[in-house]
């Protein structure tokens, strides 16, 4: 018999592949589906690629590629026979088998046990060989297979690289010293005892010490005084004062050099009065920090999440929860809402079979694949199943889409709109209009018009005076907003005060004000709920806003120029560039114009400073957001370091800033500076030539364009390449590619088929969607959504999905509105 699999395996040993450091085996999730080897039909696993496939997706790969040989992963799950005895765990028959896979945690108590098997099948006639068998099948074939079943999961092995950090115990934890100097710490109104710092506080866990930490490259800012104070009395340890909860801490140690433990935490902040356990609120809450004052309050937490209520759970096609795997449920509730859109259902599931027949040899890192195998897998109802004990496994029932696919459809064109800016010249009264496309309104949260104003001022006053006495702050009170006045702050004019009059041929002072050009099939709002502490780190503002379920919002559609209204001429700005050696006040020896301050905020966040002056000079003088993303795109580069080398493709001629280069019509070649600064930041010549060309060689502008005509530059892209697969191939899906974009689209006027594609309609929409955060920053807390489905409001928090009682539609950071019908 072992002569007879030798031989059988001998067409196979070529393909048969030893998993090597580096390689990523899939031996708990389908590469297609959310199969695993829990699922009825088990996960085959190739043993060349090491991808795994469910059943219904095995057949596709072997296809494909030709791989025959596979490992079949199946686990049994049974109830135990009554009269067991209790409190065992669910035991393994074959326990080395699967050894890192998790028990799924609907069967993961006393009352089943689990039996793994695994099996050699190879394809196409299905030929079975039960594992483990080393007296019958090959040396190769026998290491290759314990390799394989002995691998982390890729899953299991990315989720600690990229959810977690390794953080060790320190080395003065146990040892260290306290001094009995009778400091008590108050719970709030904490300052620097330097500086007056009231943000980025440490306490030096040696003699309770409150003192400010540096600035970091993650905007955490401060000057460094506990640093100083360590150097000074090398004492080691610092607590971060605002992120204690009664389950974690952050501790530095200045002495190691890195973030740490201390499992006597909680002894060691008794001594400063600090009682841990007590930060009950300041807490965790499925798993997601709170980082508010340390005092109890009545949370938004608990009002978003619905919680102490009887939520009834719902189950099936549309109904299925996101597993968070620790900072995902941001992600998570945006998926939710994008696949109760019929757009992105028809993009992704509609052309399920079309992407996946069509997909690259590794689907795992393909986005078109993944995001139709996340569409299938929330809206098919395979994985949103009431626990039963009758039912122990999945039971896998294809179900057919009646969804048909309407070409390749951008579902992104959904939200997408055109915006009418007109900028008013303050001295000229002379007006221009251009248009731009944008994809989310943005409303100011207008405090000043809170109907709770005098509650607000009152409140603001107690807090002062407690912080100054470092008494417990009151209770927060919530400020309550008309959405009227946050539509009405979003209608003010803005002003523009180094605004470039083409009719002055000089900077001037203008007015903004922005209208609807066009309408979205779905209009998505954010609400500025966040401002920047003074360590710019974004900070939440406590507010609720009588969001409206129907919205009309015709009033604001732009209008064009008005009779009576006198247009400013279509000039060029002059480009001003950062350095010009055609200027004859600048000799060859003088340096380049740049904004020094800018060069040095990038500095400090730990850049050198060479490459820093190098990303504010080619930006422009743009400012440190520009230059920081310049440095981003180059900073692999090998002279990224290297001192500034000016560029050489300037020649002697006039000035820039000569009349008639200030006067260029928009039809002209945009000029060579303006394209090698584009060009220099990363972006490719033909596209920075189209941005230049559409926004009237206007830099700043230009760069707007850039990022906000992706789509273009993807198309161009992909029908290059597809041009040279043609003959080979039939091409990847892509989701996002630009064909059949304009189908059941109305443009305005003046955009052509080229132009952005713009679902005009009317300006009345229904509110169907919500996402919500808690939590005192963006950088913490937990975020949930709201659905409304079949008329009933659903709650998505992670994988519980529930019929919502009370959806806190006031509490929203971002609100979802569909288009009504004009019927």
């Amino acid at each position: 018999m072992a002569a007879d699999l030798g031989e059988l395996l001998v067409p196979y040993m070529p393909t048969i592949r030893v998993p090597r450091t580096g390689d990523r085996v899939f031996k708990s999730e389908c590469a297609f589906s959310y199969d695993s080897p829990e699922s009825e039909g088990g996960l085959y696993v190739c043993m060349n690629t090491f991808l795994g496939f469910g059943r219904e997706h095995v057949e596709r790969h072997y296809r494909k590629t030709g791989q025959s040989v596979y490992i079949h992963l199946k686990r049994h799950i049974k109830e135990k026979p009554t009269g067991a005895a209790g409190g065992a765990i669910p035991r393994r028959r074959n326990g080395k088998v699967f050894l890192d896979l998790e028990l799924n945690c609907d069967f993961n108590g006393d009352e089943y046990v689990c039996e793994d098997e695994a099996k050699l099948v190879i394809f196409p006639d299905h030929f079975e060989i039960p594992l483990p068998n080393i007296e019958e099948l090959p040396a190769l074939v026998t290491i290759a297979c314990d390799a394989v079943l002995n691998a982390a999961s890729a899953y299991k092995k990315q989720e600690p690289d990229s959810w977690e950090e390794e953080i060790q115990v320190s080395k003065h934890a146990r040892s260290l010293r306290q001094q009995d100097n009778g400091v008590r710490i108050p719970p709030s109104g904490w300052k620097c005892q330097k500086c007056e710092m009231k943000e980025n506080l440490w306490l030096n866990l040696s003699d309770g010490a409150v003192l400010c930490g540096k600035w970091f490259f993650d905007g955490a800012g401060g000057n460094g005084h506990a640093l100083d104070h360590f150097k000074d009395t090398n004492f080691p340890l610092a607590v971060k004062l605002d992120n204690i909860t009664p389950d974690i801490a952050d501790i530095y140690s200045f002495d190691e050099e890195e973030a740490v433990l201390d499992p006597q935490i909680s002894e060691h902040l008794q001594h400063f009065g600090i009682d841990m356990i007590q930060m009950q609120w300041d807490g965790t809450e499925n798993g997601h920090h709170n980082t508010n004052n340390m005092r109890p309050r009545v949370s938004e937490w608990e009002v978003i999440q619905e919680s102490g209520m009887k939520l009834k759970a719902v189950y099936g096609s549309g109904f299925t929860g996101i597993k968070n795997l620790g900072n995902s449920c941001y992600l998570g509730t945006t998926m939710q809402v994008l696949f109760s859109i019929p757009e992105f259902q028809r993009a992704y599931v509609g052309n399920l079979q079309r992407i996946y027949d069509y997909s690259p040899l590794d689907p795992s890192t393909d986005f078109s694949t993944q995001m139709a195998k996340l569409g299938h897998g929330l809206l098919s109802g395979m994985y949103s199943k009431p626990p039963m004990k009758s039912e122990l496994i999945e039971q896998v029932t294809k179900e057919e889409y009646k969804r048909n696919s309407v070409g390749l459809e951008n579902p992104n064109d959904a939200f997408r709109y055109l915006v009418e800016e007109r900028v008013q010249c303050c001295q000229t009264q002379k007006v221009r209009y251009t248009q731009k496309v944008d994809y989310l309104m943005q409303l100011p949260a207008a405090i000043e018009a809170a109907s709770n104003r005098e509650e607000l001022i009152v409140y603001e006053a107690k807090r002062n005076e407690a912080e100054e006495n470092m008494r417990a702050p009151p209770e927060p009170v919530r400020a309550r907003i008309p959405f009227t006045a946050c539509l009405q702050a979003f209608m003010e004019p803005e002003n523009v005060p180094d605004f470039w009059s083409s009719e002055l041929q000089a900077k001037s002072t203008g007015v903004k004000t922005s209208r609807f050009a066009s309408f979205p099939e779905y209009l998505v709002v954010q609400i500025k709920k966040f401002t920047f502490g003074v360590d710019w780190v974004p900070k939440k503002v406590d507010l609720s806003i009588d969001i409206p379920d129907f919205l009309d919002l015709s009033r604001l559609r732009g209008t064009g120029l008005q009779a009576g209204e006198q247009e400013l001429p279509d000039l060029t700005p002059p480009i001003v560039l950062p350095e010009d050696t055609r200027d004859n006040s600048m000799n060859s020896s003088d340096s380049p114009e740049i904004d020094e301050s800018a060069a040095m905020q990038l500095a400090e966040m730990g850049f050198p400073l060479e490459a820093c002056r190098k990303a504010v000079y080619y930006t422009g003088n743009m400012g440190p957001e520009m230059a920081f993303n310049w440095i981003i795109a180059h900073m692999e580069e090998p002279d990224f370091a290297e001192p500034l080398a000016l560029p050489n493709f300037m020649e002697p001629g006039p000035s820039v800033a000569s009349p008639g280069l200030a006067a260029t019509p928009l039809d002209n070649q945009p000029p060579e500076e303006s394209i090698a600064i584009l060009t220099s930041m990363g972006f490719p010549p033909r596209h920075t030539v189209q941005a230049l060309k559409a926004t009237n060689n206007n830099l700043e502008r230009a760069l707007d364009w850039i990022f906000t005509h992706t789509e273009r530059e993807e198309e161009e892209e992909t029908s290059d390449a597809l041009s040279d697969m043609a003959d080979t191939t039939e091409p990847n899906d892509n989701a996002f590619s630009n064909a059949n974009t304009h189908s059941n689209s109305t443009l305005p006027p003046d955009q052509d088929a080229s132009g952005p594609r713009i679902k005009d309609g009317p300006g009345r929409y229904e509110l169907f969607a919500f996402i919500s955060h808690m939590g005192a920053s963006t950088m913490s807390g937990h975020y949930v959504c709201h659905i409304k489905k079949e008329g009933r409001w659903v709650i998505f928090n992670d994988h519980k999905v529930c019929l919502s009682e009370r959806p806190p539609k006031d509490l929203g950071y971002i609100y979802f509105y569909r288009r009504l019908s004009c019927s």
